[in-house]
This record gives C-alpha cells, sequence and structure tokens, in this order.
C-alpha cells in the first residue's frame, strides 16, 4: 500500500470502494433510465389509444353523413335515438336499400336490409334533431301530412365515453324531397 505523499502503481487497478461508488452511480442513472422509458411507453400507449378513438368516432361521422347525403325516395322516419330512411344503393343501378340506425347495449349500430352492424361502441346516448323552418324538431315527420316530406337537415348527437369523450354533433343538409308523380 502506497504511504502518503507516494503515488500508486497504475497496475494497481481500483480500490474497492471505488468501485462499489461506480457500481451505485451506474445503477441510480439506470433506475432514472429504465423510469423514463417505463413513463414513455405509458405515454405512447395512451395516447395511441386517444387515436384509436378519434379515428373510431370519425369513422361512425363519416358513414352516417354519407348514408344521410344519399337518401333517396321514401319517407324519413326518425326520432329519440333511431332513425330510418332509405338511401341510393353504392353503385350504379342498384335498387335503393333501408338503413337504419338504433342505439343497442352502449353501441350504435346501423341496420342495412336487416343485417347489423356495430358503428360505434361506448355510446351512452344518441339523439337525432330534424330541421324545418320552424326549428329544430325531435321527430320526424310532424304529422301524417306531411310524412312524404323531407325535413331542410338531419342532425345526430351522440355522448359517448372513453378518452376523448363528450358530446358530438353533426349536422346533414338535405335536398328537398322529390315529387313523384309530377310532371315537369
Amino acid at each position: 500500500m502506497p504511504q502518503a505523499g507516494e503515488q500508486r502503481d497504475a497496475a494497481a487497478g481500483f480500490t474497492l470502494i471505488e468501485l462499489m461508488i461506480s457500481l451505485g452511480l451506474f445503477a441510480l442513472i439506470a433506475v432514472a433510465g429504465l423510469a423514463l422509458v417505463d413513463s414513455i411507453l405509458g405515454v405512447e400507449r395512451r395516447t395511441e389509444v386517444r387515436f384509436d378513438r378519434m379515428a373510431d368516432l370519425q369513422r361512425a361521422m363519416l358513414l352516417m353523413s354519407t348514408d344521410i347525403d344519399q337518401v333517396a325516395r321514401g319517407r324519413i322516419i326518425g326520432g329519440g335515438s333511431e332513425l330510418i330512411f332509405t338511401r341510393a344503393a353504392p353503385g350504379f343501378g342498384g335498387p335503393p336499400v333501408e338503413i337504419r340506425y338504433t342505439l343497442a347495449a352502449g353501441s350504435l349500430i346501423r341496420t342495412v336490409q336487416g343485417i347489423p352492424q356495430v358503428v360505434l361502441t361506448g355510446v351512452q346516448g344518441a339523439r337525432w334533431g330534424f330541421y324545418e323552418g320552424a326549428g329544430w324538431q325531435p321527430r320526424w315527420p310532424l304529422s301524417e301530412e306531411t310524412a312524404e316530406q323531407w325535413p331542410r337537415a338531419v342532425a345526430v348527437e351522440l355522448s359517448v365515453s372513453a378518452s376523448p369523450g363528450g358530446m358530438l354533433r353533426r349536422v346533414v343538409a338535405l335536398p328537398a324531397a322529390p315529387a313523384y308523380g309530377e310532371v315537369r
């Protein structure tokens, strides 16, 4: 062992205390690094869930808007959490198909010719509104005399859970209902 004032031999290596201190510092740095990586991965998972939910919400709203935009002949019947109408069939020359939107067991269901499809899960409430000259109405048709007429616009309000949640509203303007049997 070197005496005071003497230099240690370069080949002698580290002392046990120096080795223990360096291992302790390395362990602290490793634990801090692992905590940081775990935190980043947790944020990434939560962000991915939010993005997936946003994509589901956007897809559902686009589907409903597209269906309502293509409303065809016939009646529009709706109120509360249900909407029934006929839309032009996809593709050219196909017959019009009946579309029904309902809320069941926390899911928005789209039924096309009797075949149900889940459009969106985590729906706490759905409400349809119908705009006519007098303002927004909760039901359509307003009376049997106006059964063949269409509202000027259809709105849907969805109360959704999960992040991001809240209230979504989409308004789709409709053309005037065609008058069948008239010669123009």
